[in-house]
């Protein structure tokens, strides 16, 4: 669990300590618009529910289940596909912190992409923008570890599921 030392006081959960941070730091990532905002707010608690998609995806005990996640993931990055813009971030010409939410959902393509195509973002074209757009912005690759992707093939790997036996035949 994320926490955040403020002096003597410890805030945790990273929505709140984002949320903390734009109120208390300059150059927020929020919308001015209230309107913008609280849609933005509303997208950033989308993610973790892509993010339980993808934990029940990587977890699936066997081909049917693995094949019920990815289309259920699919099925949220429709949705997804379908509130994005010309971009080439989430709302617009900005960087937001519905972009900032949704970087670690597109970090797990990287390793799923190297072990089968699971047509989960098939021909979500501005979905794929925006995922190699936020790749490439270096706070996002500066959020985690070098060896992030290697560290998520042996978590992958060490499921024990069918996601994991698929890893282990293509690598």
């Amino acid at each position: 669990m994320p926490l955040l030392r403020v002096g003597e006081e410890v805030i945790f959960e990273s929505s709140v300590i984002v949320e903390y941070l734009e109120e208390t730091q300059p150059g927020p990532l929020h919308p001015h618009d209230p309107l913008r905002r609280a849609q933005h707010r509303g997208w950033i608690e989308f993610s973790p529910t892509v993010l339980n998609a993808i934990a029940g995806f990587y977890n699936a005990a066997d081909g049917q289940g693995l094949s019920g996640q990815a289309q259920k993931i699919r099925t949220l990055f429709e949705r997804l596909e379908m509130e994005l813009g010309t971009g080439p971030w989430f709302g617009g010409e900005a960087f937001s912190l519905v972009d900032a939410a949704f970087a670690p959902v597109f970090r797990y393509f990287n390793v799923f992409d190297e072990i089968a195509d699971f047509d989960c973002l098939t021909g979500l074209e501005r979905l794929a923008c925006w995922r190699k757009i936020l790749h490439r912005r270096s706070s996002v690759v500066n959020a985690v570890c070098p060896d992030y992707e290697k560290r998520l093939q042996a978590f992958v790997a060490a499921r024990n599921s069918e996601l994991s036996g698929l890893a282990a035949v293509t690598a």
